[in-house]
Order: structure tokens, then sequence, then C-alpha cells
């Protein structure tokens, strides 16, 4: 009999809650009639609402729900990692609470899996009905641009809802780095990955916890941690202004020993001096930013801290 760890991580989601736990128990109960056992880990990522109170009233009821609370929020890719950590199943899938990631897929998705052909089943969104159309078009340019300069296999529409087996998931807790991208990890293991597509579905209830500027700079730290392009794109800047400088200090010796013009212009002279110095800045903030990731690489500290849990066995982490 496989056994199935459904990873779900939560972020004040009181709204949506009892939405998705009537549907994964409906789910849950339709697998289990079919041989298979299942799990349903809740991360409850420091949530400020009622949203572990639920949590634990569920467990109570169910004794399929485990539970770990995290002693403040740690960010959802810390709360997937600690699922990953803590998950016993022989697949390992995770999902949101606010439906967006539909349950009723779970089924078709494990049959994929149950044939052997592939070690993952990843949803991608096929449409972004009811997304704001410069939000959706920032994510298309996010995908083609992270595919075209990294090693991240990342499909336009991925969504992190996926179902993988023990292997793919043993390797995923192996990358233990703590600056994480989940996205990006996923492509980079490897491992055979069938795409399943579905219509864009919208939040069941409650707010999302993503807006524009969380998602821009997300999509800053997958590229930073999964390519060195920038780094390479500021030494080019280098390079390139370096070669334009003495282009220009010849052209302006010849023109004054051609036809002995003084080359006045104080505005332009300053404009240049800004645009090199805006230059500079930016090629630093480029190193920095990689600077800072290594600085909280070495510091060694832990991708969360549990403050409760039910969940009896060790963690793999």
């Amino acid at each position: 009999m496989k056994k199935v760890s459904i990873v779900v991580p939560c972020y004040n989601e009181q709204e949506a809650l009892p939405y998705f736990m009537n549907a994964i128990t409906e789910i849950s109960d339709g697998l289990e009639s079919r041989g298979k056992k299942i799990e349903i880990i809740f991360i409850n990522d420091g949530s400020t609402d009622q949203t572990m109170k639920l949590i634990k009233s569920y467990a109570q009821k169910d004794a399929r729900v485990k539970y770990l609370s995290f002693s403040r929020n740690f960010g959802k890719e810390s709360a997937m990692y600690a699922g990953f950590c803590w998950a016993s199943g022989d697949y390992v899938a995770v999902m949101d609470a606010d439906m967006q990631d539909p349950p009723s897929l779970l089924p078709q998705m494990i049959d994929i899996l149950d044939h052997g052909e592939y070690d993952s089943v990843a949803t991608r969104r096929v449409t972004r009905v009811g997304e704001p159309l410069i939000r959706s078009w920032c994510a298309r340019q996010f995908y083609k641009l992270i595919n075209h300069i990294s090693d991240a296999d990342i499909a336009d529409g991925a969504r992190d809802f996926r179902l993988m087996t023990r292997k793919m998931v043993d390797a995923i807790v192996s990358v233990s780095e703590y600056n994480r991208f989940s996205k990006g990890i996923f492509g980079w293991i490897g491992f055979r990955t069938c795409w399943l597509p579905y219509e864009n579905v919208k939040r069941v209830a409650g707010e999302t916890k993503w807006n524009f500027w969380k998602l821009f700079l997300y999509a800053i730290d997958g590229i930073i941690n999964f390519s060195k392009v920038p780094l390479s794109l500021a030494s080019w800047f280098g390079i390139g202004m370096t070669a334009f400088s003495f282009v220009m200090l010849v052209y302006l010796v010849v023109r004054k020993l051609m036809i002995d013009d003084p080359v006045s212009g104080w505005t332009s002279l300053i404009c240049v001096i800004i645009f090199i110095g805006g230059i500079q800045l930016f090629c630093l903030g480029i190193m920095g930013q990689y600077i800072a990731k290594i600085y909280m690489e070495t510091k060694r500290r832990p991708h969360y801290i549990i403050a409760e849990n039910n969940i009896e066995k060790e963690s793999r982490c």
C-alpha cells in the first residue's frame, strides 16, 4: 500500500481552510478506497489569525491530519522545505490551501506516477484569467528570462502544486541551501516530469499574500539563486563603458588637433558623470546581492523553528 503525504503551507488562511479541508477530505477518502494511505501535513507558517486553531480541530477529528507550527513567519519556501523533511509518504504532494491548486487533480496525478514512467507530476496554468494584465505579462517575461540565463527548467505558468516520488523528494531535501527558490530547485535536480495543464482557479476565500512587489523580489531571488549572468552583466557594463570612454577620448583629442575646438559643455559633462556613476552603483548593487546571499548561507541558520507539532517521527533534515 503506497502512502501519499500532502504538504499544505498555511499563512493566515482561516477563511479558505474550511473549503480546502472539505475538498481534501473527500479526495482522501476516495484515494483510501483505492488502496492508498493518506497523510495531510499542514505547515502553519506563523499565522496571526485562527489558522492554527482550525488545524488543531481538524487533527482532533481526523488522525490523518498532522501539523507543524512555526515560531514565526519564515516564508513559504521554508514551509515547503519543512513539509518535505517531515513527510513520510512514498509520494509527496505540495499544494496551497486557497483552492487555487485543485485537490481534484490529485487522483489523476497519482495515476500518472503509478505507471512508473515519471518521477513527478507538476501543474501549470494555461490561462491567467482574473489576474492583472501587467502581472501576467511580467510573469511570462520572467519565465522566458530565467530559462534563458540559467539551468533551471521552469515551464511558463508553473505552480508549486506537484506530486513527487520519494526519490525526488529526498533529492530536494538534499539541496539544503538557505536561500531557496523551489521552482528552480525542482527543475535543477532533473528527474522525469509530466506537466499537467489546467485552467486558472481563483482563490476561494481570503486575500492573496503575494502582491506585485513581493513577486518581483521573489523573481529577483530566483534569478540570483540560479544564474551568474547578472555578475557577467556587471563585468560587461564595465568593459563597455571603458571602451566607450576610450573612443570618446580619441575623438576629442583628434577634434582638438584638427579644428581647435575647446569642446565646451558643462551640462553634458555632468550628465555623463551621473550616468557612469549610476552604472557603477547598479553593478555594485548586483554584487551586493550575491554577497548578501553568501552571508546568509555562511550563517547556517535553520530554515525554520518549530513551536509545536503532532508528528511522532523525526525529521529527515
